[in-house]
């Protein structure tokens, strides 16, 4: 009769959220998803190409193609299979890099105004990348890894007629071994190619045991490729040294100039940082780059500089005032500066830097706008979204920055009969006074005269920042009812490096005050239930919710994704290690009192929250072995404990379509069922 009478009070409280009504954005709506990226214009600004990706229900996974439109945003069709598409510098032509038929990525031309198939350019073993054109259109500069043959011969006694034995173990000899979302990877260097634009034999310009491309911890990245006006020469990123101080490099990198066809090498930048997306001007006489020098701090803004591309001076810094991180970086058709944007408290916007070092802003507005590409002509294309606009392409003359114009409208099918929640910006005081900025998204016909339950979500990183644009996540959790509360605590970015800085050898820290006093914000407005708080997070959000779990138990259940709960063993088995080294002070053969301090697993003992733990089985950034040890530990205390494993998932869990609409599902389920009611005591899970 109790458990009855408990089910009953559960159905009572859950049932606002519980129900979905047909104008509310569900689960379902998603299966229906579009999104659009990298939206290129041509040359002469008339055509648009840009990547446009789609649910694939049969599948569950996310599938794309390169379509084409007018620049007005008309005749939108689909063009080709493919990703990362590139005008030819004439326009009549897009190179992309698309499967051929073993699967294997290629490089593909595809002449636009001809019916005709793309034609494949490259027969590769390895994925190629970074594809970039030359200014005569005659070639086509690419990266590629090139693998390192690694062979241990011991003698072994020779197996009998038909004999099945097992493969000789995998040969492991650098620091990094692997890498999230690609699993274990042979030695291999990322090097500098060329090949005829008509097709023939790719041509290696660089070579030996380092990468072309910076490496942030050893992971593989993109490198930026950019070809002078005469076509003789390639400025390049990356980070030229021994193999051991290659394997060793935490986030250093240098640009570098190599000409095409005596293959000389020379290194453009000298001192010691991470300088990085280098751009030549249209006259050959400077190069534009981003980056920081070398520093401990796990955070510093990356400024904009501009140095003569024959050495003859030293690198200026034109941004030292935004103190903003710098990306994207296009040189004016005209080469009298460099167009850019920066992420800057929620918000992304285009500014230009002009060679004298003026800087101004140059679109508003309360919105995260790319900029992907400019014609010779002076119209810009890029993605935007905002509080409740998914991404669509957009353009805007760079003369009248004000009228963006919005050219695409992938989901407005979806979402053309649902209510929305209001999302509402917040700046509140932390307990030591900083200011720090957040938004609540409300439900829809949200009443501030009813209780809420409160959802806390903490983004990763930790060095990232929430933003205005569209979050399908939030908004499903308000369509069920839920008031979400995401922040920007110390150590997010778009604040400028102090502020992101501040949790540099002490995460987590001030971080978490920030998080509370957000939630103590938001109570204080009359509409939360206190009895119904909830918060949840993945990888950074995953510390930070299981170290706020471990501090207070204000919380009715916790949602703890992809987390690092014992930093000690997550420097043996994280694919990076120099990252987490770089948290503290001294190793922890050293001293692991700094260690244990900061793992939440060493918190276990406090915790009283009910805890579901989310975690993907391929992960090798914040690995199983990490939720793992979080589980037992609170099972073996009794606290409610549930983990599921997440298949066929690496670093978070829903990069399939059907694992992002559980992990929406689990989460409200297990919320739904812990939330307290006063008088009644939840039992621990069987």
């Amino acid at each position: 009769m109790r458990r009855a009478l408990l089910f009953l009070l559960f159905l009572v409280v859950i049932a606002p959220a519980s129900h979905a009504q047909s104008d509310r954005l569900t689960l379902e709506r998603y299966l229906e998803w579009e999104d659009v990226n990298d939206p290129q214009i041509s040359p002469d600004g008339r055509r648009i190409v840009f990547t446009r990706r789609w649910v694939d229900q049969q599948k569950d996974r996310w599938q794309s193609a390169l379509w084409i439109m007018n620049a007005d945003g008309s005749q939108q069709r689909f063009l080709v299979e493919g990703r990362s598409p590139r005008w030819s510098p004439d326009g009549t032509r897009i190179a992309f890099i698309a499967n051929d038929a073993e699967g294997r990525p290629q490089i593909f031309v595809k002449w636009v105004d001809l019916p005709e198939p793309p034609t494949q350019l490259t027969h590769l073993t390895e994925a190629p990348g970074s594809i970039t054109w030359s200014p005569d259109g005659r070639m086509i500069a690419f990266t590629m890894n090139v693998p390192v043959e690694v062979r241990w011969n011991v003698d072994l006694p020779k197996p009998p007629e038909g004999a099945t034995w097992t493969k000789p173990p995998r040969l492991v000899r650098r620091l990094h071994y692997r890498a999230d979302r690609r699993g274990f990877m042979e030695e291999a260097y990322t090097h500098l190619f060329v090949i005829p634009a008509e097709g023939g034999t790719p041509r290696q310009l660089t070579e030996g045991t380092w990468h072309v491309g910076p490496r942030f911890d050893g992971l593989p990245a993109g490198a930026t490729l950019s070809w002078t006006p005469d076509g003789r020469t390639i400025v390049f990123d990356g980070f030229k040294a021994s193999a051991d101080s290659v394997d060793r490099n935490y986030r250093n990198a240098h640009l570098y100039a190599v000409d095409v066809a005596t293959r000389q090498l020379r290194q453009l930048t000298r001192e010691p940082g991470r300088w990085t997306q280098p751009a030549v001007s249209p006259d050959g006489r400077w190069v534009a780059f981003t980056g920081y020098a070398e520093t401990r701090q796990t955070y510093h803004a990356a400024d904009l500089w501009l140095m003569p591309l024959d050495g003859s001076a030293a690198p200026r810094n034109l941004t030292r005032a935004l103190d903003r991180d710098v990306s994207n970086l296009h040189w004016a058709p005209d080469g009298s500066g460099v167009y850019f944007t920066i992420d800057d408290r929620g918000t992304r916007n285009v500014y230009f830097a002009s060679v004298r070092g003026e800087v101004r802003q140059v679109t508003r507005g309360v919105h995260m706008l790319t900029l992907s590409s400019i014609s010779r002509n002076g119209v810009a294309v890029g993605v935007r979204t905002s509080y409740h606009e998914p991404d669509d392409v957009v353009r805007f003359a760079l003369n009248r920055p004000d009228q963006i114009e919005r050219l695409t409208a992938v989901n407005d099918d979806v979402l053309q009969d649902v209510k929305l929640g209001e999302v509402e910006e917040i700046w509140y005081a932390s307990r030591d006074g900083t200011r720090i900025q957040g938004w609540i998204v409300k439900p829809p016909d949200f009443d501030p005269a009813q209780k809420y339950p409160l959802i806390l979500h903490i983004h990763g990183g930790p060095h990232a920042m929430y933003n205005v644009g569209f979050n399908y996540s939030f908004q499903n959790f308000a369509a069920n009812g839920y008031v979400v509360l995401y922040t920007n605590p110390r150590g997010s970015t778009g604040y400028g490096t102090e502020f992101g800085a501040a949790i540099s050898q002490a995460y987590p820290g001030v971080d978490h005050e920030d998080l509370m006093a957000g939630v103590d914000a938001v109570l204080a407005r009359g509409y939360i239930d206190p009895d119904r708080l909830f918060v949840t997070g993945c990888s950074g959000g995953g510390v930070l919710s299981s170290w706020a779990i471990g501090q207070t138990d204000r919380f009715a259940a916790a949602a703890v994704r992809c987390p690092v709960t014992d930093w000690i063993s997550m420097a043996g088995t994280t694919d990076v290690p120099l990252f987490t080294f770089n948290w503290f002070d001294r190793p922890f053969w050293e001293d692991p009192s700094e260690w244990l301090a900061r793992s939440p697993l060493m918190l276990a003992g406090k915790v009283k929250t009910p805890t579901l733990l989310m975690t993907g089985e391929l992960d090798l950034r914040t690995p199983m072995s990490q939720t793992e040890e979080y589980y037992v530990a609170l099972k073996m205390r009794g606290v409610p404990v549930v983990l599921l494993r997440f298949n066929e998932e690496y670093h978070g869990t829903g990069s399939r379509p059907s694992n992002f609409m559980r992990t929406q599902a689990y989460i409200m389920d297990w919320f739904e069922k812990k939330g307290r009611i006063p008088g009644v005591t939840v039992e621990a899970e069987e």
